[in-house]
């Protein structure tokens, strides 16, 4: 079911809320690859004119999130595992690189926010609710960024990663090896205490590689989404 309430964002232009709202539905899958997309069709739906609209369309389109196809009209990208592997490995080598330092820098209170945030996510397995723990996957490693004072590395990493969250949103619904992702994170926390960088980086890398052995059998099974 699309989520199309942008009253929260009471902070942002019009333009700005429609284009996250339809960001977030487009990475969580609620707007599926492929689906066709209009203008009227949204401006309808979240009740604004299509000024705005069109404006997010836009910059959707240079995120490579829509393609518009001149006399067919707008669809949502097809997934791109060029996209997806080029991202994932920028993202792994720069989060190899942040989480030594955090075996150096990491304070006690970050450390327990990623001990709650293990917590949760062990909760949100148990409610098999992949949403919530996609959305804890992220805070878990935007917290190990900001501890290691490396947050300008998020920033980069989420310019980089719509195309590779779409495809970690789907092993997520897929159920891929969700006790697999508790105890990586279980490790990557273990070194972060003990200051063991090495072991820390090992552990990111297979975390953030695993979704490699992961992308041909999504491929079968969601053929239509991809490229």
């Amino acid at each position: 079911m699309l989520n199309l309430d942008i009253s929260k964002r009471v902070n942002y232009s019009t333009r700005d809320r429609v284009y996250e709202v339809l960001r977030e539905n487009i990475i969580s899958l609620q707007l599926e690859p492929g689906r066709s997309i209009s203008e009227k069709e949204i401006s309808e739906m979240l009740k604004v004119s299509r000024t705005p609209v069109r404006e997010a369309f836009v910059k959707l389109t240079q995120e490579k999130l829509l393609e518009i196809y001149p006399q067919k009209g707008t669809f949502v990208s097809l997934i791109d595992l060029h996209h997806v592997e080029e991202a994932r490995f920028i993202r792994e080598h720069l989060e190899r690189a942040a989480v030594r330092v955090a075996c150096e820098t990491f304070s006690k209170e970050y450390i327990i926010q990623l001990e709650s945030n293990l917590h949760m996510q062990k909760i949100s397995v148990e409610e098999k609710n992949y949403a919530k723990l996609f959305e804890l996957d992220e805070n878990f490693h935007h917290t190990i960024a900001i501890g290691s004072e490396k947050e300008l590395i998020w920033t980069v990493i989420q310019h980089m990663t719509t195309h590779l969250n779409r495809i970690r949103m789907l092993s997520l619904a897929a159920n891929y090896n969700w006790d697999l992702i508790l105890l990586q994170h279980e490790r990557i926390i273990e070194a972060i205490k003990k200051q063991e960088p090495d072991e820390a980086e090992k552990a990111m890398e297979e975390h953030l590689k695993k979704l490699t052995f992961e992308q041909e059998e999504l491929k079968k099974e969601y053929e239509k989404y991809f490229k």
